[in-house]
């Protein structure tokens, strides 16, 4: 028994311990598999609120705070009072001595001229309304252009030969009025004849037309003087 106790049971004990030790590694590996490969196969499995925490971004940082506002300069402003200039005066005066404006001076030339219209002195206005008998009477010279209605001066025409019709023209069945702008020198002739308005078309064969009219000169007092008018040129298609 003793031998038995010492040094078979050595041997005995060996072999458990071995076995024992591998059979504890192996659970110990398949409960960490187990662990590892749960949350993989199954991830509802894990807890929502941790993996919620883990996930959620954290909170921008606060803003900076804002620049202090600028200082205001206080700047203290002087009133100077008048209340020590005026002064009420000590003492009333016994005379008060009035001040009278002085006449403006009378007027002379023509503004003396005009309160007498019956005599001969003054300046100008005097001398004309004064001693108009007297005096030389000075004339407006009559304007060197004036400016007439067409409607007066197809009255002093004295030859219009009639335009001719561009067969372009006719052809497009164009018509219509061609309106002029010409000035009428002393002689009669036409001048500086321009277009207004009108189909361009027509408007050459106007011109070449109206270049050749011939009017009576106007006199205003006496005197030929230039004339500023418009002229219309109709042009109709004859059926």
């Amino acid at each position: 028994m003793f031998e038995d106790s010492t040094f078979e049971s050595a041997g005995k004990l060996k072999t458990k311990s071995k076995y024992w030790m591998i059979a504890t590694l192996i659970l110990n590996v398949s409960v960490v598999a187990i662990l590892i490969l749960i949350p993989l196969i199954y991830p509802e499995a894990l807890p929502t609120q941790a993996m919620a925490t883990l996930l959620v971004a954290p909170p921008p940082p606060p803003p900076p705070p804002p620049p202090p506002p600028p200082e205001v300069k206080v700047v203290p402003v002087h009133v100077e009072s008048m209340a020590d200039q005026l002064t009420a005066p000590s003492k009333i005066p016994k005379v008060i001595k009035m001040v009278k404006d002085q006449a403006p001076p009378p007027p002379t030339g023509g503004v003396q001229g005009m309160s007498g219209l019956g005599g001969s002195e003054g300046g100008v206005i005097g001398g004309i309304l004064g001693g108009m008998g007297n005096g030389p009477v000075v004339k407006a010279a009559p304007p060197k252009k004036i400016v007439v209605s067409s409607g007066v001066m197809q009255s002093k025409a004295i030859s219009q030969p009639s335009p001719t019709y561009p067969p372009i023209a006719r052809a497009a069945r164009i018509s219509g009025t061609v309106v002029l702008a010409a000035t009428i020198g002393k002689d009669g002739t036409i001048q500086n004849l321009r277009v207004v308005s009108g189909p361009p078309m027509l408007q050459q064969n106007a011109l070449d037309a109206v270049r050749r009219w011939r009017y009576k000169p106007t006199v205003l007092d006496g005197v030929p003087v230039d004339v500023e008018t418009t002229i219309s040129v109709v042009f109709t298609l004859n059926e």
